[in-house]
């Protein structure tokens, strides 16, 4: 299917997902109980348990064999404790939100819709396609409510009302640079600092053959599609751009005492004709506007990559750098500082502390049960039994205080992760205390340290607004082909102005003024 069709087939079902979303309203809550007529002509309540329809991200898990979304360990824990007979429908990662668009057209009923794409939330929110939540989490969610921050509700707060929970993350941003060290070694190269020294490793990693197979089969910069993973190169020249999964137009910076979108800037048309001019000299890997996250896994694990942006987690990752070590043992990955540029710039730019959104169909006549459901999960012992392990599978233990991992039990379970994302909790200390826990030897906290150290951040930090609901998607789609085409020389580097001219034009304009607008507000004096 060509990407004309795919645009079409996902606005046509975007558009019959609102029609479908927004056919009624929320009713009351029919009790739990049902009246069953008795022997002597009276009735007596017996309760059945709500049935739950849920629409998540599988986020790539596998299951243990013999298990599956609907039938494991946990999800059985969920309903026996909660009293809600929850259903998961899960969807895989790769193109989740098409599959979301064609998936909700039908017609059924869900009751919660797991997304990460913020601007197709805004639009819901806009068109009353999903319910506001405030009234609901104020009488059925107080565990939800303390733990979060009160900055948080601002980020998922549309029109004054707060219409998603957020699935949220205490760190400030995802990638950090990693490289491996023995073929640095084999070339006599030091680690890289500067983005002059980047680019002779990458070049020599290319071209010199350090695999040592006698073919010209490696690959000095890997990045992904839609510029995932090219986060620290656009750091090198200032540029706060968060790219672990896809450049957006969500970061902005100041100029001038206003708000300035960070793919408009001066300096990030100098990033574009670096890497450029990397692909021109087949440095940069030719294939890498295909590259999906598998993809990427699958060549850093085949022994064709020696530098990447990697997620702070990669160096545990099965499919990643350990999948590397596991395939090479005499692969050695380091971390690396961020690039620096001519200028004396380096880092990354911030992510969102909201990385997912939970929402609730306006039709679903659930929502009461759903809250409840969402808060169960939130409490302190079941978000650990979940998070970490029911107690029956002896995946962890406290000590003195520490806390203890079986990395095998912990990994054979990992799958449920899938509803770990349904909690709403923001608990930086477990969390820290889980990740030593798992592998001192992997360095998260020491990888996340250096990645929050590093952060360039996004000045703006308020709700999407109005204007991203409205052209949210087209100026994104505009964004990822034009970058693209410059990057593999299919456009000239100054069409990069013509870019930031339509920018403007295609809603751009008026973004940027309701930004200013909160800036304005909201700016600390």
């Amino acid at each position: 299917m060509n990407n004309k069709l795919i645009k079409s087939v996902s606005v046509t079902m975007a558009s019959l997902l609102l029609v479908g979303l927004a056919a009624g309203c929320a009713k009351e809550e029919k009790p739990i109980g049902t009246e069953t007529a008795t022997g002597n002509g009276n009735t007596t309540q017996v309760k059945e348990p709500v049935n739950l329809n849920f629409v998540i991200n599988n986020s790539g898990r596998k299951y243990m064999e013999g298990t599956d979304a609907n039938n494991n360990d946990y999800i059985k824990y969920i309903r026996e404790k909660s009293g809600f007979n929850l259903r998961l429908n899960e969807l895989a990662a790769d193109g989740y939100q098409d599959k979301l668009n064609v998936l909700l057209a039908s017609g059924e009923q869900y009751d919660l819709i797991h997304s990460r794409d913020v601007s197709w939330v805004t639009n819901l929110a806009k068109q009353k396609a999903i319910l506001p939540l405030n009234d609901l989490i104020d009488k059925f969610a107080p565990d939800i409510k303390k733990s979060m921050p009160p900055e948080i509700w601002d980020r998922v707060t549309f029109d004054g009302k707060i219409y998603a929970l957020p699935g949220i993350s205490t760190k400030l941003g995802d990638e950090i640079m990693y490289v491996r060290k023995d073929w640095l070694d084999k070339l006599g190269l030091q680690p890289p600092k500067t983005l002059d020294e980047y680019t002779k490793v990458m070049k020599a990693f290319a071209e010199q053959d350090p695999d040592g197979n006698g073919k010209a089969d490696t690959i000095g910069m890997l990045i992904g599609e839609k510029l995932a993973r090219s986060g620290p190169y656009f750091g090198a020249f200032g540029v706060p751009i968060a790219t672990n999964e896809a450049i957006k137009v969500n970061n902005w910076v100041e100029r001038g005492g206003e708000l300035v979108n960070a793919v408009v800037l001066p300096e990030t048309k100098l990033a574009l004709k670096y890497m450029a001019e990397l692909y021109k000299q087949k440095t940069l890997d030719q294939e890498w506007a295909l590259n999906k996250p598998k993809n990427i896994g699958e060549k850093i694990v085949s022994g064709k990559v020696g530098i990447f942006s990697a997620t702070w987690f990669d160096t545990k990752e099965p499919t990643v750098i350990l999948g590397s070590k596991k395939n090479d043992p005499k692969a050695e990955w380091i971390s690396l500082p961020y690039p620096v540029g001519s200028e004396g710039k380096s880092g990354v730019g911030s992510k969102n502390p909201v990385g997912s959104y939970m929402v609730i169909p306006a039709k679903s006549t659930n929502a009461e049960s759903t809250i409840k459901l969402l808060n169960f999960i939130t409490k302190q012992e079941n978000w650990e039994a979940i998070k970490l392990g029911l107690p029956e599978h002896n995946i962890w233990s406290r000590k003195d205080g520490k806390l203890t991992i079986d990395i095998a039990a912990h990994e054979k379970h990992i799958y449920r992760n899938v509803l770990v994302d349904l909690g709403s909790i923001w608990d930086a200390e477990l969390e820290g205390a889980r990740l030593d826990a798992t592998g001192l030897e992997f360095k998260m906290n020491e990888n996340i340290n250096i990645i929050n150290k590093n952060v360039i951040a996004n000045k703006y930090t308020g709700s999407p607004t109005p204007a991203l609901a409205k052209y949210g998607v087209k100026l994104n789609q505009q964004l990822e082909e034009t970058f693209t085409k410059i990057i593999m020389g299919a456009l000239p580097l100054d069409d990069f102005d013509k870019f930031t001219a339509q920018f403007l034009k295609d809603g751009g304009e008026e973004l940027t003024k309701e930004v200013n607008e909160w800036y304005k507000a909201n700016k600390k004096k």
